[in-house]
């Protein structure tokens, strides 16, 4: 989840992000040495104190005689980017790369001001310079952050297409999500049934393999239309009647209007198990989301799904889910998420309403940034169901409530390239002992985006 919208927030976001945040990464690590004088120190006295309009004032009459020196050119550049002088600024540093194109700052300041003007090709061509200088870890970390913002902002004014690919190893203590026991009791049929080894938990170690491609295209100014595709193919080593592949495509509309973004898609989903057609499920999604500041966010959202089953027709159903969420990024680098919602399911067959449900969950979570390379997140889930009438195999109505529990890191080694470790853990809590069981992961994903 990232708190940007191309829209609202776009350039002036990104302009003031940067001032409050890289800039300041990039004054402590890339400073060079300057030749001082009354004039510059009393600019930069003044720069330090966020008054970047009494420096520009300051410096401005002085540019016609000093200008060449590059000591002056980069404070006089530096004030008049901060003041909103983004032209004169870039002429100013312009001089100053002229004379010492190897001076970081100078080029980093530079990429600031055609960030302001809209420039976002010539502003990534210059932050990537910057990082091909050898700059420090933190640094390079955090124009890569900005890198991306500029990729999303370009996404809302041209054809966009990107992709990604991922691989993962992993271990599962229940890749069929059974039930440890080794019999349960049937009092509608008067007896216990013995379970066979593919409904008891079975643990094996799996990998996957899967990508995706995205496109987005802008119908004008608030309207861009967006399509993707994702598939992933999943082998359980051991276990291989529970291999499986799952491919999903959508496609739709993002609205943007001041601080709000409204988005409808259809979605298609298909789940193949052992080699054999599974389920499918078919539908659409409708979100809108406010953007309350830089910070805040709010949103609402409502998905139906029509799931059918190929070989387990009795379990067709009509699936509905709504609800709203919060979430909120701190100053560090932090984010924190809640979500509540509200589940329907209803069987197409009249007959098995026991099959079907109405249900209520809640979400929550967050992130932090550990170190430049290193984010570490987790989040965990409770949905609580109740079915919909007594199950007469069991004589009882059945109740569950899953837990669920996620944590774990995103490393990036480079631009484009993540590795995330992560950990697991379901629990079932239900009623009924043929659908209580608990499952525990442990993957690592390594993905390269393009």
């Amino acid at each position: 989840m990232y708190f940007f919208n191309a829209k609202f927030g776009g350039v002036a976001m990104l302009k003031a992000l940067f001032c409050n945040a890289m800039t300041v990464l990039l004054l402590s690590a890339l400073s060079q040495t300057t030749r001082a004088d009354s004039l510059t120190d009393q600019a930069q006295a003044l720069l330090d104190q966020g008054k970047a309009k009494e420096a520009y004032s300051l410096l401005e009459p002085q540019e016609a005689q000093r200008a060449g020196d590059a000591s002056f050119d980069l404070l006089f550049g530096i004030a008049a980017i901060d003041a909103g002088q983004n032209t004169r600024g870039v002429f100013a540093l312009e001089r100053v790369l002229a004379l010492h194109p190897e001076n970081a700052r100078a080029r980093a300041e530079i990429a600031r001001a055609y960030l302001a003007l809209g420039e976002t090709d010539t502003a990534k061509q210059e932050f990537e310079s910057v990082q091909n200088q050898g700059v420090p870890p933190e640094v390079s970390a955090t124009i890569d952050r900005y890198m991306d913002a500029v990729d999303r902002v370009n996404a809302a004014t041209r054809t966009t297409l990107r992709g990604f690919v991922e691989a993962s190893l992993g271990y599962d203590t229940n890749v069929n999500a059974a039930t440890s026991k080794s019999s349960v009791a049937l009092p509608g049929y008067g007896g216990t049934i013995i379970l066979d080894s593919d409904s008891r938990a079975i643990d094996a170690w799996f990998g996957t393999v899967g990508g995706g491609l995205n496109v987005s295209s802008p119908i004008s100014n608030e309207v861009v239309a967006v399509a993707g595709l994702t598939g992933v193919i999943r082998n359980n080593f051991g276990a291989s009647q529970f291999n499986n592949v799952s491919g999903d495509a959508y496609a739709g509309l993002v609205v943007t209007r001041d601080k709000n973004v409204f988005s409808l898609n259809a979605q298609f989903n298909q789940y193949n198990l052992s080699g054999d057609r599974y389920r499918t499920a078919s539908g659409l999604s409708g979100q809108w989301q406010h953007n309350m500041d830089a910070r805040n966010q709010l949103s609402a959202f409502v998905q139906y799904a029509d799931l059918r089953y190929q070989t387990q027709s009795i379990r067709n159903a009509d699936r509905w889910v709504a609800g709203g969420a919060f979430a909120h990024a701190y100053r560090g680098g932090e984010v924190a998420f809640a979500s509540l919602y509200g589940v329907n399911e209803t069987t197409h067959d009249g007959d098995v309403p026991w099959l079907g449900f109405n249900g209520v969950g809640v979400r929550a979570g967050g992130q932090l940034n550990y170190n430049a390379k290193t984010i570490l997140f987790a989040g965990g889930s409770i949905e609580y169901r109740h079915y919909s009438a007594e199950d007469p195999a069991y004589l009882a109505t059945r109740k569950d409530t899953q837990y669920d529990l996620v944590i774990g890191s995103t490393y990036t080694p480079a631009r484009y390239w993540t590795v995330t470790p992560r950990l697991t853990w379901t629990f079932d809590d239900s009623n009924i002992e043929l659908n209580k069981y608990h499952r525990e992961t442990a993957a690592v994903i390594v993905r390269r985006e393009f």
